[in-house]
């Protein structure tokens, strides 16, 4: 309740109101990212704000080889754990719920569009992977690393208020 009375004097509440369009982001985990990472739009690409909370993967090269391995976990966990913790949202259908359809309410048309292709490609890459056989952690982890990108792009179209 004090965060919920709080952030409407946040310089960073536009940010969050507009990253709760995204399915599984609720008003906790918008204000933990953006507490935690600051203003998203200090990343020049999705990829460094990926890297910033761990969910890069992991790099073992020797000339010619390269090899992957799993994520950094480099960076903020907090932050990285309630987005992974938002991704497991993404295991049902695409669709909108009375209660989401309630945050989409004022928010630019952008911001709304970006959600919503963010859920279908999303909701579609869970159910592709788990048919794979890929575990559901790993998959998780997937879909949270890819709503970053989109994050960074909501960010990209709201303009925190300035600070006092």
């Amino acid at each position: 309740a004090q965060i919920e009375a709080l952030v409407p004097q946040w310089s960073l509440a536009p940010v969050v109101a507009a990253l709760q369009a995204m399915r599984g982001v609720a008003l906790i985990v918008a204000v933990t990212l953006a507490a935690e990472v600051g203003d998203l739009t200090r990343f020049q690409a999705p990829r460094q704000l990926m890297a910033y909370l761990g969910l890069a993967p992991s790099e073992h090269s020797s000339g010619q080889s390269v090899r992957r391995g799993a994520i950094t976990k480099a960076g903020n966990g907090e932050a990285r754990r309630v987005m992974v913790e938002a991704a497991w949202a993404y295991r049902l259908p695409a669709r909108v719920a009375r209660r989401r359809l309630d945050r989409l309410e004022g928010l630019p048309k952008d911001v709304r569009d970006i959600a919503w292709k963010a859920q279908v490609r999303l909701c579609g890459r869970y159910r592709r992977m788990i048919a794979t056989g890929k575990p559901t952690q790993v998959v998780t982890t997937t879909i949270a690393r890819e709503m970053l990108g989109f994050a960074w792009a909501i960010a990209q179209r709201v303009t925190p208020r300035k600070a006092a």
